[in-house]
């Protein structure tokens, strides 16, 4: 027999191998190598979650007790998959177009939004699949009791519930560990995926393994079995025909509504290629599930002790017969059906936990704003990661109240009644467009309470929170309000019963609240969108222009999505709309691609509460109102063009009076320039001819004297130099006679030539700390390296001259992306005044009037010779201090020299 080290040390190298397959998988996707992580067997492989532990032991056991009821569990998703292809190829192409993270995200976005709803469906879904967890808890415990190694477990108490103990506390810390590497959930988890599709080769290799041994190994191949299922009581058994029918229902039902079905059949869902080869590759992978499941239920209930657990004859045959190592097989096959199913739950329940409990209430409770400065990624992580212990423990501690004692089937029955209660919500929202707010609340809350009270509290069992007495007599003896024959139905299966009563309760309540209430403009626009999601892919655009701070949009994006993430996300809508700089205008559909990502975050409901917090409310445009409402088409047509042009003639009378303002304030800085430059021709020459005069009339001056006339001279003609020079050069560069002198150089050094000739130029100015990243600075560029010395020189001089922190300090920063280089210098000072950010590159303009100890054009002059480099200089407006990026390309390109 094999020991409890041995088989623990088999488990633990087993998980090992899995944390590396996920592991290269993380590493692959961050380099971008995903191609083969997206392929459709990948896919179809992570569709096997299905295939849980109820699968993989209670199939048999389910075929054992009745027949061949258990290909109902099969049935069911094989019908949706290819029968109901194209309702799956539509949920995969909403999540897709709006963002969904979850299938709580789904419903609420469906429905206006609202995160109450997502909060109800959020904690119903948890209550649904704790069951679920517990059944693979349960599971394993039963595995190990079958070795005979759960008594080897050192400590007091129960050893199945030690076993179930530590077993839910490793899948916590693997699920936690891969799970939530990234905030966006709408972000492919590639590494808990591969693991899954692993784990999905590996049950089904255990299956047909144990199958073949029991075929071939201890019969005499498929003549002998056939015989074997005529003579057994399986073959002759019938089949109820309404049991049948509820438990294929059920199972396409939990196919749809599971959340980890949910987060592997949407949410990882790459594009709709993989949907197609799905469609017939994973019925094809649940009928290979299957082949064997009679047969090995046949040959236990023939060679096994009567009283033998059938759910474990996977195990049990190959250990009866001496083959320990198909055993191991079998049971590294049952463990990773379990360990799949509890990871990917986990996951997608933490996510909607976060999303739609979490955040929600620590926004209400801290009652900050939508751009109070401050990171919550660390929150929203720290939420999910503690809601994936909290659902895995939640599992254990139903496994620990139930006793664990039910068969795997039954338990498995009661989360697929559950989940199912989102059913008529979601495809009424799909496909109805008249489905409200108030009918999915009224329809969720209905099923779900009637779930609860007939089937999910009951089977705690006996005494655990209902008596025998309610059982039987009812709440305060009321007879039709028994758990299991509401309103005097009795004699019927009682998972039939609920299912029957939840289900029809809640259509009814979701289609007579739709019916009696009026849905909201989002609820409307997204009832369009999501009927209509073929010829809407796009989702609708409700927020108005104008309203909104660009800058105070990015502080919350940068709160969500972190600093980088968020820069380039408002650089990349500042390039599409060919604005300067980095921050893009705040147009409504820039506005909707922020909801957007931020929805992979926290969440559509919460995504688009902090967007409008921020916008401070919405208007909804005529265009998408057409969507909703057909009638009146040329009328809406019409005002549709007006609000268009209103909204242009806004934007373009607020750009016209900033020109304004702007040439206003150029007019005041060029006579503030001729004012300027008169000082500055004026005061060097005055002090050339005063001190020449000295020097030709004071014969009594002896040499040290003489030599102090002499350098004043000197210099002030170097100053006077400098302004002609500068002058020249801009005019040089504005008429494009400028001659370029391309060469190829390292940045390394060009930095270094700036440096040191920065400072001997300081004058004896105030110092500054420079900090670099020299292994960032061996960048080659082939470009006219004089010019950009150049720039770099009047940079530097700048942050010398205007850095009025305590310790001033410069860093340089370096990198590289699609062939450009970026140069940010940034310095740690107070940087340059938001009405002032516009006319730094303009000429005569200079910053800070009272250290301007020159015309204005150092700033100019860069912006020129940045353009005849093919690259450009920008004011970096989300940095602390003052900061300037420069981007030009590696090789400059020939016609431009």
């Amino acid at each position: 027999m094999t020991s409890f080290n041995a088989l623990l040390a088999i488990c633990l190298a087993y998980v090992f191998f899995l944390f590396v397959v996920a592991f290269v998988a993380e590493r692959s996707a961050m380099q971008g190598r995903v191609r083969w992580l997206r392929s459709p067997v990948v896919y179809t492989l992570s569709l096997s979650i299905y295939c849980t532990a109820w699968t993989f032991y209670g199939a048999v056991g389910s075929a054992a007790r009745n027949g061949i009821e258990y290909v109902a569990i099969y049935l069911g998703p094989s019908l949706v998959m290819i029968g109901w292809f194209w309702a799956v190829r539509k949920l995969v192409r909403i999540g897709r177009s709006q963002r969904i993270t979850s299938i709580a995200d789904l419903i609420s976005s469906r429905y206006g939004k609202s995160n109450f709803l997502a909060m109800c469906v959020t904690i119903f879904f948890v209550l649904g699949t704790t069951p679920y967890i517990a059944l693979q808890l349960q599971s394993v415990t039963l595995s190990f009791e079958v070795f005979g190694l759960a008594e080897s477990v050192s400590g007091g108490g129960d050893p199945k519930t030690r076993t179930a103990f530590w077993v839910a506390i490793g899948l916590a810390i693997f699920t936690v560990f891969f799970g939530t590497r990234n905030l966006d959930a709408n972000e492919r988890h590639h590494g808990v995926v591969m693991a899954i599709a692993v784990e999905a080769v590996v049950k089904l290799a255990a299956l047909l393994s144990v199958g073949i041994f029991v075929v071939w190994g201890l019969s005499d191949g498929i003549p002998d079995i056939l015989e074997r299922i005529d003579a057994s009581e399986i073959g002759i058994w019938q089949v109820d025909g309404g049991r049948w029918a509820g438990i294929t229902f059920l199972s396409a039902a939990a196919f749809l509504c599971l959340p980890r079905m949910f987060q592997v059949l949407v949410v990882e869902a790459a594009d709709d290629a993989h949907l197609r080869t799905a469609s017939w590759a994973f019925p094809t992978y649940l009928l290979l599930m299957s082949l064997f499941v009679v047969p090995i239920a046949v040959v236990g209930l023939d060679l096994l002790p009567a009283g033998s657990n059938p759910d474990l004859f996977v195990l049990t045959l190959p250990l009866s017969q001496g083959y320990e190592g198909l055993a191991v097989l079998s049971f590294l096959g049952g463990f990773s059906s379990a360990t799949s199913m509890v990871i990917v739950a986990a996951i997608a329940l933490s996510t909607m936990v976060s999303n739609h409990i979490v955040m929600p209430i620590w926004l209400r409770l801290t009652g900050v704003g939508a751009t109070m400065s401050g990171d919550v990624r660390y929150v929203v992580l720290t939420a999910r990661r503690v809601s994936i212990a909290l659902v895995v423990m939640l599992g254990y501690a139903y496994y620990k109240l139930s006793g664990g004692g039910s068969a795997l089937s039954a338990i498995g029955l009661v989360s697929f009644v559950g989940v199912s209660q989102v059913l008529p919500a979601m495809l009424g929202g799909i496909f109805w467009r008249g489905a409200t707010r108030a009918g999915a609340i009224a329809a969720v809350v209905t099923g779900f309470s009637i779930w609860t009270y007939s089937l999910f509290l009951p089977s705690l069992g006996d005494g655990v929170i209902f008596s025998a007495q309610m059982m039987s007599q009812g709440p305060w003896g009321i007879d039709w309000l028994r758990p299991q024959a509401l309103f005097g139905i009795e004699n019927i299966d009682p998972l039939l019963h609920t299912l029957f009563w939840s289900m029809m309760l809640n259509t009814i309540a979701f289609f007579v609240f739709s019916i009696i209430s009026f849905p909201g403009p989002i609820e409307r626009l997204q009832g369009a969108q999501f009927v209509n999601i073929f010829q809407h892919s796009a989702s609708p655009r409700s927020w108005s222009a104008g309203v909104a701070q660009t800058e105070d949009l990015l502080i919350m994006a940068q709160r969500i999505l972190g600093a980088a993430d968020a820069l380039a996300l408002f650089e990349r809508e500042a390039n599409r709309q060919k604005v300067s700089g980095d921050l893009p205008e705040p147009t409504p559909d820039f506005l909707q691609v922020l909801e957007r990502e931020l929805a992979g975050s926290v969440g559509a409901a919460t995504a688009h509460a902090m967007v409008g917090q921020i916008v401070g409310g919405h208007s909804v445009s005529v265009e998408d109102l057409m969507a909703v409402a057909d009638e009146s088409a040329q009328l809406m047509e019409y005002s549709s063009r007006l609000e268009t042009q209103s909204a242009e003639l806004t934007r373009t009378a607020r750009k016209l009076r900033e020109a304004n303002d702007k040439l206003t304030r150029l007019s005041v800085q060029k006579d503030a320039f001729l004012s300027q430059i008169s000082h500055e021709l004026r005061t060097p020459m005055s002090s050339i001819r005063a001190f020449s005069e000295i020097l030709r009339d004071g014969r009594d001056l002896d040499g040290a004297e003489q030599s102090k006339f002499s350098s004043i001279i000197h210099d002030e003609a170097i100053r006077l130099t400098r302004l002609l020079d500068d002058l020249l050069d801009l005019s040089v560069l504005e008429n494009a006679k400028v001659s370029l002198n391309v060469q190829r150089g390292r940045l390394g050094d060009l930095l270094d030539r700036a440096e040191a000739a920065a400072a001997s130029n300081a004058d004896g100015g105030p110092s500054i700390r420079i900090t670099r990243n020299r292994d960032a600075e061996d960048v080659w560029v082939q470009t006219d390296l004089d010019r950009l010395t150049q720039v770099f020189i009047n940079l530097l001089s700048n942050a010398r001259k205007y850095c009025e922190a305590d310790d001033p300090e410069l860093t340089i920063t370096i990198s590289q992306k699609d062939g450009l280089v970026r140069i940010d210098f940034v310095d740690n000072g107070k940087g340059i005044s938001i009405e002032a950010r516009d006319m730094i590159f303009e000429k005569f303009a200079r910053i800070g009037e009272q250290k301007a100890g020159g015309a204005g054009l150092g700033l100019a002059i860069c912006r020129e010779i940045m353009a005849r480099l093919d690259g450009e200089i920008v004011y970096l407006p989300t940095t602390k201090g003052a900061g300037f990026r420069l981007t030009l390309p590696l090789e400059m390109a020939l016609a431009a020299q």
